[in-house]
């Protein structure tokens, strides 16, 4: 008898169909390890069986293109020898529960990710959405994601350089932690997990196993209850010293020609490192658990197998090279054993004391893991044009929404982040894009996170188009050339038909704009059931991009840097307000159509921004996103600390298109614009140059002072950053929240 049991079977997060499929699979019963393995491995979190048949969608070639999705990570070639390694992934679950830890193993998990391909990793960027500012809980988790990103990624000596924070009450009973890790390497140098061979030692090499994280990946897979705190044991335990080494020490075997594969063991542990690296290989692999290192006494086969203890890897080495190998890592006072090896037989064989716990067909793991086509239910997107107080004071809408939770300055955040570390940081957080150095060289490589979720929520397949054209947007404001993106598609329960649709419509428009901005998808993750209690998160699918930028001196950046610069708008403006923040905090309402993406005019704009840049002509660049024109002019006279004086020509040949009121005019988040500040002797040539190229352009304003002017309207720099860079401060001290709209 097997002792398993419906109730058993379902604990597994399995369905009595996929049960039934596992017994057809076998021709009998499972033992109780072979079910923790299917529950892990056929897991929403490792499986995507219900994203896959819409991923395969996604763009993911181009010349430049060296490995795409279905490795640890994307990597893509910038010349010279170069590679760019990168990917992001989440840890939601996990940082609900145990904010520190959760944020803190993310962090590690990605970067493992990273160098496992034979990178050294360059840089951090990370996307948080957090409930209400007013929810009990907000304070608390907002404070243990930031000290274990930055806890984390400090003691790795990585700078952490970039992305983004919001606040949404959908997101009260589940936070959002996407973090992503960019490296470098050489392109001839790419290493890959496919254990390939047979008779060939498989080493364990790292940590030791402990009983943390055990069924990490199913709870990653299920939406939360009024139990969420109970899953605290589920939460992995992070050591970045340890991390440090094991980096050290990969990148250091990875010198010699020994490595045949090397897998992370993350989101399940052994279980998924060895599964996926006979599977991608073509073998088997037989593992006596005997020889695992324990930091626990009387570990069973099923805690080895589904343990996500970290700062663990698992690789495949040539035969006779175990010597060699197990040198390096113990002179990094690393653990290290050969646990296994591989055999022509693709099967997965597991044993423990003397007994196999686990003899599984590989296959049955990965190609016959359950692929559902499951049911949407298209929902049309909101539409109109929201009513609005079209007399409100501008002045009083910029302060209020410049000292909002979503538009304030995050400083409070990002200087508790090391981002200058290794000294190649040229562009800090705060801008549109980070920019790093390619250690030693002239290139230097962009990065930046972006979606935005209300968008996506109104209309789903507009709002992917947008996240992936602001994306672009941002790192051509610093005039790099966008490369590829990786994506971390953020959903609630796609068993129900309403979020289906929107997991299918974002996919869509992620993948139309990514054809079209020539962006390919070359990593991603996907985290589903981010619900709590039936209640889901806003569609979040987050766009991680970088770009090249191939001389760091021809560079911009969006603060203003010379008094008498004219100041210019490229891009048409027609005062979308739907969906906008100065619609949901000025107004209190959250309605009305998105703004659309031409993405054929996101692609003219982004060229021509980037071709002034790299002529010289424009060293001065932001795009214009949330908050509107007068919110984007503003951080840039706040970023380098000058004034400017706005008089658009309305009507005409202006930049309003029809009537646009005042309102609309600097609050509407129209898509597909950046303001350009340049020289005044300048400002003709670039003029001419877009009406040549039939771009819409105008000088709306002079950059000169200590104020912001327009018209009646006179604001003192000084009054902008009060307001600007009060709000974090004062919620995460010991006064009473600011107050929110």
């Amino acid at each position: 008898m097997s002792g398993i049991t419906p109730e058993l079977v379902a604990e597994h997060g399995l369905s009595a169909d996929e049960y039934g499929r596992i017994l057809e699979l076998l021709g009998r019963a499972p033992s109780l390890v072979e079910l923790g393995v299917f529950s892990v491995m056929w897991s929403e979190h490792c499986s995507y069986k219900s994203t896959r048949v819409h991923l395969r969608r996604l763009p993911t070639k181009a010349p430049w293109v060296i490995q795409g999705p279905g490795e640890n990570a994307g990597v893509v070639d910038i010349g010279d020898g170069d590679a760019a390694v990168f990917k992001m992934e989440s840890h939601n679950h996990p940082s609900f529960i145990e904010p520190y830890q959760g944020a803190a193993t993310g962090v590690g998990g990605i970067m493992r990710d990273v160098f496992t391909m034979g990178a050294r990793p360059i840089a951090m960027l990370n996307a948080l959405r957090f409930g209400a500012p007013q929810h009990p809980k907000t304070r608390h988790l907002l404070s243990g994601v930031v000290a274990g990103i930055g806890g984390y990624g400090n003691c790795m000596g990585v700078p952490t350089v970039g992305g983004e924070v919001n606040f949404h009450r959908s997101y009260n009973g589940n936070i959002l932690v996407n973090a992503m890790c960019v490296g470098l390497a050489r392109a001839d140098k790419i290493f890959l997990s496919a254990a390939k061979g047979a008779g060939n030692p498989v080493v364990y090499i790292g940590s030791k196993t402990g009983r943390d994280g055990i069924h990490g990946a199913t709870m990653a897979s299920a939406e939360f209850g009024e139990d969420a705190q109970e899953k605290r044991p589920t939460v992995q335990v992070g050591d970045p010293f340890t991390e440090k080494l094991l980096l050290e020490a990969c990148l250091e075997l990875m010198e010699t020609d020994a490595i045949i594969a090397i897998q992370d063991m993350g989101a399940a542990g052994l279980t998924s490192s060895s599964a996926e690296m006979a599977d991608k290989g073509g073998s088997g692999i037989d593992l006596d658990l005997d020889k695992v290192p324990q930091r626990e006494a009387e570990m069973t086969a099923y805690e080895m197998m589904l343990s996500e203890s970290q700062e663990r890897m698992l690789a495949v080495l040539k035969p006779g090279r175990e010597k060699q190998a197990e040198a390096i890592f113990k002179k990094w006072e690393l653990d290290f054993a050969v646990i296994g090896v591989t055999t022509p037989t693709d099967r997965l064989v597991v044993r423990h004391r003397g007994q196999v716990v686990a003899d599984l067909p590989v296959g049955a793991l990965s190609n016959a893991a359950p692929l559902y086509e499951r049911p949407f239910e298209r929902r049309p997107a909101t539409s109109g044009v929201p009513a609005y107080d079209r007399n409100r004071p501008l002045g009083d809408c910029l302060l209020h929404l410049l000292g909002s939770p979503d538009l304030c300055a995050r400083r409070w955040i990002w200087e508790q982040y090391d981002h200058t570390v290794m000294n190649d940081t040229v562009q800090r957080p705060g801008g549109d894009a980070a920019v790093v150095r390619v250690h030693a060289s002239q290139k230097a490589l962009a990065m930046t996170t972006d979606v935005t979720p209300r968008y996506c929520f109104a209309d789903p397949f507009e709002g992917g188009k947008q996240a992936v054209a602001e994306a672009c947007r941002n790192l051509s404001a610093v005039g790099a050339r966008p490369l590829a993106a990786t994506d971390n598609l953020n959903f609630g329960n796609p068993q129900k038909p309403e979020i289906m649709w929107q997991i299918v419509a974002a996919i869509d428009g992620i993948a139309e704009a990514c054809r079209v901005l020539d962006c390919p998808i070359v990593s991603g993750n996907c985290s589903l059931y981010n619900e709590t209690n039936g209640e889901g998160i806003l569609p979040t699918p987050t766009i991680g991009a970088i770009g090249l930028i191939g001389d760091v001196q021809r560079m911009a950046s969006l603060a203003f840097k010379r008094e008498g610069d004219a100041l210019l708008l490229l891009g048409h403006t027609r005062g979308h307000l739907g969906q906008s923040i100065f619609l949901r905090e000025i107004e209190g309402r959250e309605e009305g159509a998105v703004p659309p993406v031409d993405l054929v005019a996101e692609r003219d704009h982004g060229g021509f921004v980037r071709g002034l840049i790299e002529a010289g002509l424009v060293d001065t660049c932001h795009d214009v996103g949330d908050g509107g024109l007068l919110v984007a002019v503003s951080e840039m006279a706040l970023a380098g600390d000058i004034g400017v004086v706005l008089a658009p020509t309305k009507g005409g040949d202006g930049p309003a298109a029809g009537s646009v009121d005042d309102v609309a005019f600097w609050f509407g988040e129209d898509q597909g614009r950046y303001l350009l500040s340049v020289p005044a002797d300048q400002a003709g040539e670039v003029l001419a140059e877009a009406r040549r190229r039939r771009l819409p352009c105008w000088r709306i304003g002079e950059v000169c002072g200590d104020h912001l002017v327009l018209g009646g309207t006179k604001l003192s720099l000084e009054q902008l950053r009060a307001v600007h860079e009060g709000w974090f401060p004062a919620y995460m001290g010991q006064g009473e929240l600011p107050p929110v709209n």
